[in-house]
C-alpha cells in the first residue's frame, strides 16, 4: 500500500520507545519472523519516516534475542534507504563522558551465535564492511548534534558484546587497552545487515556511563542506563529531527551498491 512506505528508518534503543506523533502503526511480515514490534509510520520535515524500537516497546527482547534480520527486512520492505540508529552505550575513555554522543565510524564484533547474514547460500556473498557506517550521513549527524548543544565525538569504535551481562573489569580493561571508545550490545549485526540490504546506516551512541574497566568506575546497572537515557530522550529526538531535516535527498555514498562485486 502507498501509505505503508517510508524513506528513512529509525531504530529506538534502551529507554527510547517512541518518536513520531500521530503515527500509524503496522505489523510487517518478513521471511525471518516478526520484527520486535509494530512499525510506526509518520513524517518529519515532510519526509516519510518509519520508527521501530529494537527491544520492543516494553523492552521484552534483550540484545541477544532481538530478531535483527526481521527488523532490517521490515525497514527494507517499507522502502527505507537510510537508517538512524541511536543506542545507549558505555564509555571506555575518560574524555568520552556520560551525556556526550559519539558518531561511530568503526565497530568490533565480540558477539556469538547471532544470525548475522541474509546470504546463507547457495550463492556465496562477501560484502565489504571495511567502513561500517555511512560516510555521507556521519557528518550530517555530527553537525546536527552540535547544533543542539551536544558535546559530540565525530569518530569512535564500538565494541559489541553479547549481553545480557555487562563486562567483567578484566574484559572492560582489555577493550580499553585496545584503544576503543564505546561499548554496546546491539550494534552488531544490526549495522552489518543494513549494509547487506544496501541501506545507509548511521549510529548515534549516547554515553550513559563509564565502563567498569576505567579506573574508579563503579559497576553499572540497567536502571542507571535507563535513567541517563530517559533524561536525554528529548535531545536524542531533537537530533533525529535535525538529521532528517538536513539529510540530502541524493545518496552519494557506496552503501547503495554494496552487493556490486560481492558475488
Amino acid at each position: 500500500m502507498a501509505d505503508e512506505r517510508a524513506e528513512i528508518g529509525v531504530f529506538g534503543g534502551s529507554g527510547f520507545y517512541s518518536l513520531l506523533e500521530n503515527a500509524r502503526e503496522v505489523w510487517i511480515e518478513t521471511p525471518y519472523g516478526a520484527p520486535s514490534d509494530r512499525v510506526a509510520l509518520g513524517e518529519i520535515a515532510g519526509r516519510k519516516v518509519a520508527f521501530l524500537p529494537r527491544h520492543g516497546k516494553d523492552h521484552r527482547f534483550p540484545p541477544q534475542t532481538i530478531n535483527y534480520r526481521a527488523n532490517l527486512w521490515a525497514m527494507k520492505e517499507l522502502g527505507v534507504t537510510r537508517i538512524i540508529a541511536p543506542t545507549a552505550c558505555g564509555s571506555l575513555k575518560k574524555e568520552v563522558e556520560p551525556g556526550h554522543m559519539v558518531v561511530a565510524d568503526q565497530v568490533v564484533d565480540r558477539t556469538t551465535g547471532r544470525h548475522d547474514t541474509f546470504y546463507d547460500g547457495p550463492i556465496t556473498t562477501h560484502v565489504s564492511f571495511a567502513d561500517p557506517y555511512c560516510p555521507q550521513l556521519r557528518p550530517v549527524a555530527s553537525t546536527a548534534l552540535r547544533s543542539i548543544g551536544v558535546t559530540t565525538h565525530d569518530t569512535g569504535t564500538i565494541v559489541v558484546i553479547q549481553g545480557p551481562r555487562f563486562s567483567t573489569r578484566a574484559e572492560s580493561k582489555w577493550f580499553q587497552d585496545a584503544g576503543w571508545e564505546v561499548i554496546n550490545m546491539t550494534q552488531y549485526p544490526e549495522c552489518y545487515l543494513a549494509r547487506e540490504l544496501e541501506i545507509c546506516y548511521v549510529n548515534i551512541s549516547l554515553i550513559t556511563d563509564y565502563d567498569v574497566g576505567l579506573a574508579g568506575a563503579q559497576p553499572v546497572t540497567h536502571e542507571d542506563v535507563l535513567k541517563v537515557f530517559a533524561s536525554n530522550n528529548e535531545r536524542v529526538k531533537q537530533a533525529i529531527y535535525k538529521i532528517v531535516e538536513a539529510m540530502p535527498t541524493e545518496r552519494t555514498c557506496g552503501c547503495g551498491s554494496a552487493l556490486s562485486g560481492a558475488r
